[in-house]
């Protein structure tokens, strides 16, 4: 029996952290956030990926292409943290505005599989390497061809025609530990890889940048 007093347990969870990412929620849960205080959702679209983190106190740092959703953004942000302001900004993550080893974390959830080529996508990694600090962590969640490769069709550049209809840049797992080695760095986890009833691929690449 719920009410207003007492809410059911999925609209607790959600007025605690919105919609976010399973996989991010999992990272929180494992403690990789834990000491980390500046953050950046690099395309972070309506904001879905920031509820607890705003609530939490974090200096919350995004960017998105989209005009419309940085706005949203910025009215979530003023609502569930007046006294923490957040950095939300209008901008593409090949291009980011802050400085080189400004952020403790980057996040990146359903964003790199948009790239134009790998050309483009390599741009967006850099990017978020260059402002990710010596020991900080990068999470991205990304549509890959790992599991799909007989049901995914090549259409150029990297880019796939997919299942569900949809066409998007795909990674495998060699390129996702070959980029892992050459921006030198240590996987967090092994690289995890949902299949969507053989529709599409979403592989989780969780990446922590060394000291070195």
């Amino acid at each position: 029996m719920t009410d207003a007093a007492n809410p059911p347990t999925s609209t607790a969870l959600r007025e605690a952290f919105g919609d976010i990412d399973i996989y991010l929620f999992d990272q929180l849960l494992r403690g990789r956030f834990d000491g980390v205080r500046t953050v950046l959702d690099a395309g972070c679209g309506a904001g879905r990926n920031l509820v607890y983190l705003l609530r939490a106190g974090y200096q919350v740092h995004a960017v998105d292409r989209d005009a419309h959703s940085v706005e949203r953004v910025r009215e979530l942000a003023a609502r569930l943290a007046p006294d923490t302001p957040a950095d939300v900004r209008v901008a593409e993550v090949d291009t980011l505005p802050f400085a080189d080893g400004s952020m403790d974390a980057v996040i990146s959830s359903a964003v790199l599989h948009f790239a134009a080529d790998a050309a483009h996508f390599d741009r967006m990694v850099h990017e978020m390497w260059r402002v990710l600090r010596p020991g900080g962590l990068l999470f991205a969640r990304l549509a890959s061809s790992i599991g799909m490769e007989a049901r995914v069709r090549p259409v150029g550049g990297g880019r796939y025609a997919l299942p569900d209809g949809s066409t998007r840049f795909l990674v495998d797992q060699a390129g996702l530990l070959a980029r892992t080695e050459a921006l030198g760095g240590a996987l967090l986890d092994l690289v995890k890889t949902t299949i969507v009833q053989d529709l599409r691929a979403m592989t989780t690449w969780c990446v922590r940048k060394t000291d070195g």
